[in-house]
């Protein structure tokens, strides 16, 4: 089984003659697992070991302890419930309530895609939304703890010890 530890840039790949490249096409649940036995795209075994909190987002690239193996990590299709609106208060109404039970949510100027749940759909028709069913890459924000483990997402501002400034 091949053990994948590390997230890098491709560009910081140094094992001699080039490293062999593969792809490993994931869920949303499997990219923010830290801990996954899986097989790459071509089928070989592979073992994903990364820090708790880790969010595999598409196009990220993972290395074996030798680096003589990067794999790149390729979102899969999934099935989407999609609310469009133009009005933007309903687009936060429909935010804050599906955010304040928790659910993983892409946002995006005119929309917010979730995991498919007829009873959200419920829901943010309620609010005024349209909810059409989807399939597509699932990429939900990481959230305001996050720390910068995403590449689209910038580091939460957090405060040191004596650090006092007003916002």
């Amino acid at each position: 089984m091949l053990r994948l530890h590390r997230r890098i840039a491709a560009r910081h790949v140094t094992a001699k003659g080039g490293p062999s490249v593969a792809c490993l096409t994931l869920s949303f649940e499997d990219r923010r697992k830290s801990r996954l036995r899986t097989r790459l795209d071509d089928g070989r075994e592979v073992g994903v070991f990364l820090a708790r909190g880790t969010i595999l987002e598409e196009g990220d690239c993972l290395v074996d302890d030798n680096e003589t193996v990067l794999v790149v990590v390729k979102a899969n299709t999934e099935t989407l419930s999609v609310a469009r609106t133009t009005d933007v208060h309903l687009l936060a109404r429909a935010a804050y309530h599906l955010g304040n039970r928790h659910v993983p949510l892409q946002v995006g100027e005119d929309w917010l895609a979730y995991g498919h749940d007829h009873v959200l759909d419920g829901l943010v028709r309620a609010l005024g939304l349209s909810v059409v069913v989807e399939r597509r890459t699932f990429e939900p924000e990481a959230g305001g703890y996050d720390h910068g483990h995403t590449k689209n997402q910038p580091a939460a501002h957090t405060h040191e010890p004596g650090d006092h400034h007003g916002h």
